[in-house]
């Protein structure tokens, strides 16, 4: 077991255990990764990595958009609520 305990949840580590839980291989899964153009990924999968995000790091991000993202987009939503989520001052979009 590791000390690293306090070490902040990495947000594409968290991402990759749950689209390789959806079955995708792992080897296809980089920052540049598109999620539809490149992994065929439908909105019930969508929703499983919105609702997997929520379950593992307690943060909703809005991934049921139009518009694809590379798994860094996605780090990027996933960092800025959590963000959010931290400074509460800063209001609820």
């Amino acid at each position: 077991m590791s000390e690293a305990d306090d070490t902040p949840i990495n947000s594409i580590d968290t991402l990759k255990v749950i689209l390789t839980d959806l079955g995708i291989p792992e080897e296809l899964l980089h920052p540049e990764t598109w999620l539809h153009q490149d992994l065929q990924l439908d909105s019930t999968e969508i929703v499983e990595i919105s609702l997997g995000l929520k379950r593992r790091l307690g943060v909703s991000v809005k991934l049921e958009s139009r518009q694809d993202m590379t798994l860094t987009q996605v780090c990027h939503q996933i960092e800025a609520a959590q963000f959010a989520q931290s400074h509460p001052h800063h209001g609820i979009a």
